[in-house]
């Protein structure tokens, strides 16, 4: 079993983070949030797998953490996940090619700043 780290909140989740089914079988990587963060709620994930993205939706995801995201549906299940629909808007730096710290961002919202304080724009 591996560790997995401490819980998170979905805002600070990062891409790349191992996604594992119910029965504890890897089967893919964050991708991205998918969420409305102004009115604080979580839609799901869009995840990289073998067969291309999938979107899981919140109800199946079981838990968040640092190094690992676990799921309430098993393998078999996940593999008949939808492919993602749309388009949702994320954060970035107004510099280009610069990501801004899901980590800091949360602590800013913590601390009452909003996505303008550190020169944040929603992504076009």
């Amino acid at each position: 079993m591996m560790d997995e780290g401490a819980p998170i909140a979905y805002q600070v989740l990062d891409s790349g983070v191992p996604v594992y089914s119910s029965d504890g079988e890897q089967m893919a990587t964050v991708d991205h949030v998918v969420a409305a963060v102004d009115q604080d709620i979580f839609h799901g994930l869009v995840v990289h797998t073998d067969g291309g993205k999938r979107f899981i939706a919140a109800e199946h995801v079981g838990s968040l953490h640092e190094h690992g995201v676990d799921l309430r549906i098993d393998a078999l299940e996940a593999q008949s996940l939808p492919e993602p629909e749309g388009g949702a808007s994320a954060y970035q730096v107004r510099e280009p090619g610069v990501k801004p710290s899901r980590w800091r961002h949360l602590l800013d919202m913590l601390e009452g700043y909003g996505p303008t304080h550190r020169n944040w724009r929603d992504e076009e």
